[in-house]
């Protein structure tokens, strides 16, 4: 079983950081799971990061950002896992019911900026 690591207000799994908000800003268009997940983010290798879906978890789509999702959390068994069997990233559990901003991290190549290859 994957390791479980608890946080307040800021965590990363791979090329996704987590950071507590106040609020779901206005304008952001509510994203519906797939196949039971949310995913929070896709993996170029099908690995995606994701969260289970509940009656208690809504996920956001930042509508003039592709890189930025919002996640309300109201229950303290949500926990966000890491889709790949092998070399996997730490699951991540919030201390606390909240509001988390969801951003992908980028990188520069030659072709100019991207979301960075996880």
């Amino acid at each position: 079983m994957t390791e479980v690591v608890t946080f307040i207000n800021q965590a990363a799994q791979g090329d996704m950081l987590l950071t507590r908000i106040d609020a779901i800003p206005e304008g952001a268009i509510r994203v519906e799971p797939i196949n039971g997940f949310y995913v929070l983010a896709h993996s170029e290798t099908g690995h995606n990061h994701v969260t289970l879906e509940r009656p208690e978890t809504e996920l956001y789509q930042d509508p003039d950002n592709a890189m930025v999702s919002y996640l309300r959390v109201l229950s303290l068994d949500t926990v966000f896992e890491h889709q790949r069997s092998f070399d996997t990233h730490k699951t991540l559990k919030p201390t606390r019911p909240g509001v988390f901003r969801i951003t992908r991290q980028r990188e520069h190549t030659a072709e100019g900026w991207r979301k960075a290859q996880d």
